[in-house]
This record gives structure tokens, C-alpha cells and sequence, in this order.
């Protein structure tokens, strides 16, 4: 099994890290692989011919980066193109899917607001994977027990999707334990997508093992649950906290800000 990390940002676009950064800090974890997905709307041709570059320059047998792009799309629904680094002309998401499969790549549509559930459920053309935990959105405690209920409805109509986990890395001080397991010989480009693309593969965190089938066993889900509802009110109390500085004229400190990015 080959450790790595799904959906990470680097100075490409709005991340912190740059790309030899990341390696650095990656490698440090024991990973083996990163699949980037900078922004699409951050480059340019000239721009993305040296994205992939780099990536390939920082690639050797210890450790590899697999450059892909993050699609925003109409309403501001993102989904991730994991080794697609072709740029598009259409914010329909369900164009985007496509061409993400026309380029060969593995399309997740990433960190689904609640709002958007029944929206997604009316796509014609699926994604090849919905994530189902996104550690910069949900937080390190816990995932969203609601958006494996929607993966659990799209699986219906189509069985083979799977369940993705990402960090969604874009801060120096953001939380940044959740790993992804890949059954594969060889970090290169084409054996890791093609083990996801077949689920090989499960998230980690600590001791939690999380499957890419996102059959999560229901006691689970209902910790999950409990966990994020806690998690929902200190994020209203911080926001409430941030709203009345904003009207005083005033910002959150630096220092507070890195240390509720460890938290959330």
C-alpha cells in the first residue's frame, strides 16, 4: 500500500506551500504521492505548461506528484480533476464530468454543500466520486454524515462510485492528517489512478480506516454526527466572534487564526 494525499493547493495558485515545499512536507509523513489540484482559473497555458513541469521535475522513485485541476463551476460547486490539466470553457458541471473523462482522468466532485444535494441528484452524467470528507471543510473530527447519505443515493444509480477523502491542504498551520491508502506498486501517474478509478484504496487517520466504498457502519456515522453538531456551534460562536470585530473595525489576529486552522 502506497500512503499519499488527495486534493492539495500549492503557491499555483491560492496554497501556501510551494511545490518543493509540499514534497518536503509529504515525504516527511511518509507519503509517497500527491495528487495536486490547483484552481483552473489560475493558469494559462504558459502557466500550466510549467505546473506540469514542475511536477515532474519533483517526481522521482521516492515520491510523486500527479498535477491536477480544481473546475469551479456554476453556483461555485467545485469538482476536482484528478490527472487532467486541460482547461475548459463551460461552468456546467456535468460538461466539466465529461471532459474530465474524455482526458482520461477521475472526476470528484468536492466538498458538496447540503444545499446542492438534491441539485447534484438530478445530474444525468455522474462523477466518478464524491468526497465524502473534506478535512478543510469538515474539520479533522469528522465527515459529514449527510454527504454519505448522498453518495449512498447516487450509488443506486450508479454502483461503481466511490468515496474520496481529501485534505483540501491550502495553510502552513491547517490540520493535515488524512491519508490515502492506495493498493499499487508504483506511484506513477497511470497505476494510481487506475487503482482509485477501481477503489482501491481507503482513507487513514490515526487509527480510523475509511473505505472508497463509503459503506460507513451506522454507531460510526451517528459519532460522526454528534461530533459535528458540536462542531457546527463553535463555528457559529467563532463566526458570531468574527462579525463583531469586522463592526468594531477589527480582524481576527493572525496567531488566532492559524491556531482555529489546526482545529477546523
Amino acid at each position: 500500500m502506497l500512503k499519499g494525499v488527495l486534493h492539495t493547493h500549492s503557491t499555483y495558485s491560492d496554497g501556501d506551500f510551494s511545490l518543493a515545499e509540499l514534497r518536503e512536507v509529504f515525504l516527511s509523513a511518509g507519503c509517497t504521492f500527491a495528487l495536486v489540484t490547483d484552481h483552473a482559473e489560475s493558469f494559462d497555458p504558459d502557466k500550466l505548461e510549467s505546473y506540469r513541469h514542475e511536477c515532474a521535475s519533483l517526481s522521482d522513485q521516492r515520491f510523486s506528484f500527479i498535477p491536477g485541476l480544481e473546475y469551479e463551476c456554476e453556483n461555485r460547486l467545485h469538482v476536482l480533476g484528478y490527472g487532467v490539466t486541460s482547461l475548459v470553457t463551460t461552468q456546467d458541471p456535468e460538461e466539466v464530468i465529461r471532459c474530465i473523462a474524455a482526458e482520461r482522468g477521475i472526476s470528484v466532485i468536492a466538498h458538496p454543500k447540503d444545499d446542492f444535494f438534491p441539485w447534484i441528484e438530478t445530474f444525468r452524467t455522474l462523477p466518478d466520486g464524491i468526497e465524502i470528507w473534506n478535512s478543510k471543510y469538515d474539520g479533522r473530527y469528522a465527515l459529514r454524515p449527510g454527504t454519505v447519505r448522498l453518495l449512498q443515493r447516487l450509488q443506486q444509480r450508479k454502483p461503481d462510485l466511490r468515496a474520496f477523502y481529501g485534505q483540501d491542504l491550502h495553510w502552513k498551520k491547517q490540520c493535515r492528517d488524512l491519508y490515502t491508502m492506495v493498493s499499487c506498486s508504483a506511484p506513477s501517474q497511470d497505476s494510481l489512478l487506475r487503482a482509485l478509478a477501481q477503489g482501491e484504496f481507503f482513507a487513514c487517520k490515526g487509527a480510523l480506516k475509511l473505505p472508497s466504498s463509503g459503506q460507513i457502519p451506522e454507531p460510526l456515522l451517528n459519532r460522526f454526527e454528534v461530533i459535528q453538531g458540536r462542531s457546527r456551534r463553535l463555528r457559529a460562536a467563532v463566526g458570531g466572534g468574527k462579525e463583531l470585530l469586522k463592526r468594531l473595525g477589527l480582524s481576527v489576529p493572525a496567531p488566532i487564526k492559524a491556531q482555529l486552522r489546526r482545529i477546523f
